[in-house]
């Protein structure tokens, strides 16, 4: 894994820098919504366990899953830093814990701390590039193509995909809601995949 990886997807700020600044332990049940698009952020937060989806709904009510946070990530950045509305919304996916700090704090962390503002900037950028992927394959109209892309970045980003086993850790309507897909397209492309030896599938669980 990249030096720049490792510093995206590992913990961001460390937690008893964290407490030791003022930061507060919130739990959120599955399904609660932790902030909306549109509204004004305060607050700093960071995934302690469990996990967050960070979704855009179209106009027709379809989720649209922005990005999956995993214990460790931080969610919400972009109102810290230029002090607009939320362009998405953050949910539970299950039962979590997380880390709320407020807004002018964690700005002060990022002063005194070159280190991790500079580790801010990597994970924006990363964020930027899995989003110029995801365009590129949306404009694709293969959802075995789509799928393939998307698995591949996980396993080189080793996000949503198990390190040890190479489960992947997104269900079927989830990978429907980050590909522009629907469910039922995703299992036929899916199984058609698993047909090509491109990946397993054993027991319902999807392995790449």
């Amino acid at each position: 894994m990249s030096s720049t990886n490792q510093i995206v997807y590992t913990m961001m700020i460390n937690i008893d820098t964290l407490l030791a600044w003022g930061a507060t332990y919130r739990k959120v049940a599955a399904e609660e919504t932790i902030f909306r698009e549109g509204t004004r952020g305060h607050f700093y937060y960071q995934l302690v366990s469990g996990s967050v989806r960070w979704i855009s709904v179209t106009e027709d009510g379809r989720e649209f899953i922005q990005h999956m946070i995993e214990p460790g990530e931080s969610f919400g950045e972009l109102p810290l830093f230029d002090d607009s509305l939320y362009g998405a919304s953050a949910i539970a996916n299950k039962d979590s814990v997380i880390l709320r700090l407020h807004k002018d704090t964690f700005r002060q962390i990022l002063k005194e701390d070159p280190e991790i503002h500079f580790a801010f900037s990597r994970l924006m950028a990363q964020r930027m590039r899995f989003k110029f992927m995801l365009l590129k394959e949306l404009a694709c109209s293969d959802p075995e193509h789509r799928i393939t892309s998307l698995f591949s970045y996980f396993k080189e980003s080793k996000t949503n995909i198990c390190n040890d086993c190479n489960r992947v850790q997104l269900t079927r309507q989830q990978i429907a809601n980050m590909t522009g897909l629907r469910v039922e397209t995703v299992i036929r492309a899916i199984k058609n995949l698993q047909f090509k030896g491109s990946l397993v599938i054993d027991k319902g669980k999807v392995y790449c």
